[in-house]
């Protein structure tokens, strides 16, 4: 987790006061935890932080009566500006709490899709926030309007549309507003999503394996991503953002590989997951976390020096089950092994023990992702006729060449290929290397 006010001037941030409520049915020192880095990812000082054990939230005010009269006086004491919820709020929650409290209260789902508002870049993002934050809205055009109305205009319900409350048929109105809306933004999308597609069956068409960094936000997957291009990028300007921060980025970013030996990849570098991250997003950034549903290999990234790092990876694997990814091959790489005591880079099995900025570490990432993603290559030695010479050139762009001779009957190559390369050059396979 990050700490209050890094990289900003507090004097900059909103004083907010944070509450929540202790169930026992989850990791609550966590969950305040993260609270607390969400809002100063929204640009927030947790001024103060109140909580209340209970069974289950109170219907109408989520605190006790007691609490919430504890919270009217803590936000006097430090002038905070904002309330901010652990839960996810109800309309009638977060109203009556208002009237107690006289500053905006906002619920954990409000405040990550507020993150997410001001982080979107491309269009495809800022259309999968505003599409999560109409159908955050939706069903929360409650009664109040309904009840201020026809208490002005001394209307009551009735048979039709045009006979109901001033109030009901202004919520009707509003709801045939936003359900409009929801269908022009989800059209957008589609426009958005097949431009989107297009890209990606032309990557496809190449038959580069896919690497996807996965995890949870904040834990240096754009980190690893920027050492791994500086090093084997196809074009090292093409660096992706990096910042301290929870949501940094939430749009996908691709990027080509090379090493050495010639062999390529994909790696993308995908939008970081959170717990109880809402519904309506999980739903809306379906088609952006596409590159880790179709990946060759996952890459699940973790905060070593987190102590919350077991909650962490459950909540990767939550998020992975609700967006329907399924059940693919994964390596973890615990990060940011240099803010604790333990020796690195070290490997056992399938998971590592890094730090992105060692270059050791960088190279045993390689070695392990090359081991998995790899296995379809083959070696074999080609002889391709001097007329060919446009093979040869293929052949040293997209293999691994090993031993290259120039024989009377043309270029004798032996090389690592992939099996789909073995086939379209079966013709030339020599079943002995000549000398």
């Amino acid at each position: 987790m990050i700490k209050d006010g890094d990289n900003m001037d507090q004097s900059e941030l909103v004083p907010v006061l944070n509450i929540g409520l202790n169930t026992g049915r989850y990791n609550f020192d966590y969950a305040m935890a993260e609270l607390k880095a969400l809002s100063v990812a929204n640009n927030m000082h947790v001024v103060e932080t109140i909580v209340q054990n209970l069974n289950q939230p109170v219907a109408g005010t989520y605190f006790g009566t007691g609490k919430v009269e504890e919270l009217r006086d803590a936000v006097i004491d430090t002038g905070a500006e904002i309330v901010v919820a652990n839960d996810e709020l109800t309309p009638s929650q977060i109203r009556n709490l208002e009237k107690v409290v006289e500053v905006p209260v906002m619920d954990r789902t409000g405040l990550i899709l507020a993150i997410f508002a001001n982080r979107a870049q491309s269009r495809e993002a800022k259309l999968q926030v505003e599409l999560a934050k109409l159908q955050y809205q939706m069903p929360r055009l409650h009664t109040a309007m309904n009840q201020r109305l026809d208490q002005q205009t001394g209307t009551s319900a009735g048979g039709g549309f045009t006979n109901r409350g001033a109030g009901e048929a202004q919520v009707e109105l509003n709801r045939r507003t936003i359900q409009r809306q929801i269908n022009h933004v989800r059209h957008e999308l589609k426009n958005v999503n097949k431009s989107a597609e297009v890209k990606r069956q032309q990557r496809e068409r190449v038959h580069l394996p896919n690497v996807a960094l996965i995890g949870y936000t904040n834990a240096g997957k754009s980190t690893i991503m920027n050492e791994l291009i500086k090093r084997f990028g196809m074009n090292d300007d093409k660096q992706v953002m990096v910042k301290n921060m929870l949501f940094a980025t939430l749009d996908t970013s691709v990027r080509q590989l090379q090493f050495a030996d010639a062999k390529k990849l994909l790696l993308s570098d995908t939008v970081g997951f959170v717990s109880q991250l809402p519904t309506t997003l999980v739903e809306a950034f379906k088609s952006t976390l596409y590159e880790a549903a179709n990946a060759d290999l996952l890459v699940q990234v973790v905060d070593y020096s987190s102590d919350n790092k077991a909650d962490m990876m459950a909540t990767t694997r939550k998020t992975l089950t609700e967006i329907g990814v399924p059940d693919l091959p994964m390596i973890t790489v615990y990060n940011k092994a240099d803010l604790t005591d333990t020796d690195f880079p070290s490997r056992a099995g399938d998971e590592l023990i890094v730090s992105a900025k060692d270059e050791a570490s960088i190279d045993m990432l390689v070695d392990v992702i090359k081991e998995k993603v790899f296995t379809n290559y083959v070696t074999a030695t080609f002889l391709v006729p001097f007329a060919k010479g446009d093979v040869v050139s293929y052949l040293n762009d997209h293999a691994s060449v090993l031993k290259t001779d120039y024989l009377a009957e043309g270029t004798q190559v032996t090389a690592e290929v992939t099996t789909i390369d073995f086939h379209r050059f079966e013709q030339y396979l020599v079943d002995e290397v000549k000398d």
